[in-house]
């Protein structure tokens, strides 16, 4: 069955999604906000050696957690989990959350992860009150369908490889009506582009120009580069020092999902970033793919193929999502644009 990109090729598409990014841009780094119009299910699987995460435990399918109030996405590493605080308090002041017998307290239930761009160039001189508490209600006030890429929210400060990385989204849909988006922040240490060309790894998984111009892949045998990104395409700089990376996403569905199957769905989902960066999963990356299922949407046919089918969609989702953050993204202080080194 053809897939083609939602209205606006984000995964706001999925309707019920709304998107809010906040910058600090004196710092160069982010938070971003995902936020369903009702608790919605949801799901986390966790694959990078450095992972930072909070409430992915609670998501467990075994577990009383069966649904969330946001999802939270930011820069800052350990500082930035507080971003969801932030969230979370801010959605409890408007009555949001798990309802709690006997009590008019609601408990908004907020997972985030966390990347790593803490020497990216910014100033962090925050002292005791790291900015990410108030970037995460910013965020969550800037809520629309539409909102920045590349260099926005938690791909503010994010470099992938050698590249600038950056908040990237898609969506795709079918005729049956059902409806896939993803949001990827990416910040990996591995490379999005072939060794020794100018394509994304990602560019087969593509819809139309949402990567650039299409380039052939390099024919024969591809250099695994190790170091990655020992080359940026116009010069030859020194294998990258070691450092903290991690890809961070969501990738959202109109379907209705069991905690189970939404946490499959994650699991299939880590396959598109495995499409679209190489290495990925290292020990130095925290990788985790969240999922959000809005239940609006009945899976046809036997429920086993039909959940299989939409984490396939949700891969190919993820991996297009990675790369178009790389794609969209800008120059930040010594962090060069894919775009600035191949041309658009």
């Amino acid at each position: 069955m053809t897939l083609r990109p939602g209205p606006l090729n984000l995964i706001t598409d999925v309707p019920g999604l709304l998107v809010g990014n906040a910058e600090d841009l004196r710092a160069i780094t982010g938070a971003t906000v995902i936020l369903p119009g009702s608790r919605a299910v949801a799901a986390a699987d966790v694959r990078g050696g450095a992972p930072g995460t909070r409430e992915t435990d609670a998501l467990s399918p075994e577990n009383l957690v069966d649904a969330v109030d946001a999802i939270v996405l930011s820069g800052g590493s350990v500082y930035g989990l507080d971003a969801a605080g932030g969230v979370a308090a801010a959605l409890g002041a408007m009555g949001r959350g798990y309802a709690m017998a006997n009590s008019n307290l609601v408990a908004p239930v907020v997972p985030a992860a966390i990347l790593f761009d803490l020497t990216n160039g910014g100033v962090k001189d925050w002292g005791d009150e790291p900015p990410y508490r108030a970037l995460g209600k910013v965020a969550l006030a800037a809520v629309a369908r539409e909102f920045a890429l590349g260099n926005a929210g938690a791909g503010l400060g994010a470099r992938a490889g050698a590249y600038k990385g950056g908040l990237g989204s898609v969506s795709a849909m079918d005729d049956d009506g059902l409806i896939v988006g993803a949001l990827v922040a990416a910040n990996p240490l591995g490379s999005p582009i072939v060794p020794g060309s100018r394509v994304f790894w990602a560019q087969p998984f593509a819809f139309g120009d949402e990567l650039g111009p299409r380039r052939a892949f390099p024919s024969g045998p591809i250099d695994p580069e190790w170091p990655p990104d020992t080359k940026t395409g116009d010069s030859t700089s020194g294998p990258l020092p070691p450092r903290a990376n991690t890809t961070i996403g969501v990738v959202a569905t109109n379907a209705a999902l069991t905690p189970a199957e939404a946490k499959r769905v994650a699991i299939m989902a880590q396959d598109g970033y495995a499409r679209a960066c190489r290495p990925i999963h290292t020990m130095m990356d925290g990788d985790v793919v969240f999922t959000l299922a809005t239940g609006t949407f009945e899976l046809q046919g036997p429920r086993p193929l039909a959940v299989s089918r939409l984490g396939m969609i949700a891969a190919d989702c993820a991996a297009r999502a990675l790369a178009r953050g790389v794609y969209e993204a800008r120059p930040v202080g010594t962090m060069r644009a894919v775009r600035d080194i191949f041309g658009s």
